[in-house]
């Protein structure tokens, strides 16, 4: 059963994508769904930048307030 894949699909195996762990049938569905979809295409590479740039923040750097109320912001996040 190869489906094509929506966006919304796509969005929720984003980062199952970028870690590489997706099986092979469903990589080459989020593949194709990429090489089709110039607006999900555009969120892959928005959404690696973001990875990239918090991967750069030092946790010291960081104010603790602002640090839990991220966290709490995104608890619940899905």
């Amino acid at each position: 059963m190869n489906s094509s894949m929506d966006c919304n699909e796509l969005v929720e195996l984003v980062t199952a994508y970028l870690d590489g762990s997706l099986d092979s049938e469903t990589r080459a569905r989020f593949d194709v769904h990429l090489v089709e979809c110039d607006g999900c295409e555009n969120y892959l590479q928005q959404f690696r930048a973001t990875v990239d740039t918090v991967g750069k923040i030092d946790q010291e750097s960081i104010d603790p307030a602002f640090r839990d109320r991220l966290l709490n912001a995104f608890r619940d996040f899905r």
